[in-house]
């Protein structure tokens, strides 16, 4: 059996997983290669698929918000991964979160069950231009693979760093100070809330502008490049003594019980998994020795006695130059049997990893079947994505996750009347959508993305 009978997908994350059940569902025969568990990274603990190593939160899932926009796009699509998250959701207010170990199992069942896929697990180190092959290896490819990707791409050296946070046993948080809420009472009592008065903000802060540094995992250059998205903790504090407590310790619509006013300072945590022991602190991703987090972490109020199921690191973040690489069809413009999604293609978040996947996945069975690639429209949350890996510009090009901003300007008169701001978020998640069903039927997706709901 040749390897032109297969669409091979590099990488079992997010965008690998999403892309290997588009191709499955469409009739197609996929590889799916991922080199877990018998090589590991610095982030990952399991070896399976679309597994989440940072935060367990696939954002907000509130009507006619930006990510919103972009999950309805995906279960228009028919997309497996979002499915299987709201199978494996845990409470977070107005967010979509899962217990990160029963979404990852559930994916790694369906996926090595599909009788058109073929798990591999092995480490990929060539890549075969001649080949429909969609590389999905994510923010920790291997060197051999990244070299591969250098290869094939021109590209060298294209990396920043990403950042995970600390872990908080549930049962060691002090209720006497922390107390459950969710911001502004959205959502009940989802988030843990540890509120800090004046005093106790600026030791913490001074603390931890002082901490000990650690080197990444990766062993890199000496020059850092961080997504704006996810900064360390202590980087953001560098910026200014206020700057945490009007980014990720802003204490607003957060009043304490214990005075009814709204502290100085207040550090959220958020649930990780049903069993509701476990607790990540939103935000505080870090990149600083685990015994000195342990000695800042236990000054935040409430937290004096935790224990740590994991702490913050960093790890390195590998992507390519789309807007000099890639087609808004998330093919290569010089190699066009070859694809790329995810994090690798310079997309930031995890249902904007499920996305491209699902797009790369489209387009993947699309070559593979003689029709001609398709790229979602502008105007959709998912087609703002691939015109912007597409467009951007080349020489300050930065990851992106999918914001309103991203997505195409409302006409002047028509802004005129939308007057609210709300009003306008609506318009233009009711005209993404539209343009994203349309699009699939116009292209004859709309009856593939039906069948997989039904599977």
């Amino acid at each position: 059996m040749s390897n032109h009978d297969f669409i091979n997908i590099i990488g079992g994350g997010l965008a690998g997983s999403e892309a290997a059940w588009q191709a499955a569902r469409r009739g197609l025969r996929v590889r799916l290669f991922e080199m877990r568990p018998n090589r590991t990274t610095g982030a990952h603990h399991t070896g399976n698929l679309a597994e989440l190593v940072c935060s367990n939160s696939l954002k907000s899932d509130e009507a006619n918000t930006a990510p919103r926009l972009l999950k309805d796009e995906l279960r228009a699509g028919g997309s497996l991964l979002v499915e299987l998250a709201k199978e494996a959701a845990v409470p977070a207010g107005g967010a979509l979160a899962v217990d990160r170990e029963k979404f990852s199992a559930l994916v790694t069942e369906r996926l090595s069950n599909h009788p058109n896929i073929e798990l591999r697990r092995e480490e990929v180190s060539t890549i075969n231009s001649g080949e429909i092959t969609v590389v999905a290896a994510g923010p920790l490819a291997s060197p051999a693979l990244v070299g591969a990707i250098g290869e094939l791409t021109g590209e060298r050296d294209l990396y920043f760093f990403d950042a995970i946070s600390p872990i908080v046993d549930g049962e060691t948080i002090n209720y006497d100070i922390a107390f459950k809420a969710a911001r502004y009472g959205k959502g009940g009592d989802d988030y843990v809330n540890c509120p800090m008065s004046k005093e106790e903000y600026d030791r913490f802060y001074d603390t931890l502008v002082a901490a000990e540094k650690v080197k990444p995992h990766e062993g890199v250059e000496s020059e850092e490049k961080f997504f704006e998205g996810c900064l360390p903790i202590e980087e953001i504090a560098r910026r200014g003594r206020d700057t945490l407590r009007f980014g990720p310790m802003k204490p607003v619509g957060l009043p304490d019980p214990r005075t009814g006013r709204e502290p100085y300072a207040c550090v959220q945590l958020r649930l990780e998994n049903l069993m509701a022991d476990a607790y990540n602190i939103v935000g505080f991703q870090c990149h600083i020795k685990y015994g000195e987090q342990k000695r800042i972490l236990q000054l935040i109020p409430g937290l004096e006695n935790a224990e740590f199921i994991r702490f913050g690191q960093m790890h390195r973040n590998t992507y390519i130059c789309s807007p000099k690489l890639l087609r808004e069809t998330l093919q290569m413009r010089e190699h066009s049997r070859v694809l790329f999604a995810g994090q690798i293609s310079g997309i930031e978040g995890y249902t904007e990893a499920m996305a491209t996947g699902m797009i790369a996945g489209m387009n993947a069975a699309r070559l593979a079947r003689g029709l001609e690639p398709s790229a979602p429209p502008r105007k959709s949350a998912t087609g703002s994505l691939t015109f912007y890996l597409a467009n951007a510009d080349a020489k300050n090009f930065q990851p992106a996750n999918t914001t309103f901003a991203l997505l195409p300007a409302i006409e002047p008169e028509l802004r005129k009347r939308l007057k609210r701001k709300a009003d306008r978020h609506r318009f233009q998640v009711e005209r993404g959508l539209k343009a994203f069903n349309d699009w699939l039927i116009e292209t004859g997706e709309a009856d593939s993305a039906a069948q997989a709901r039904t599977v």
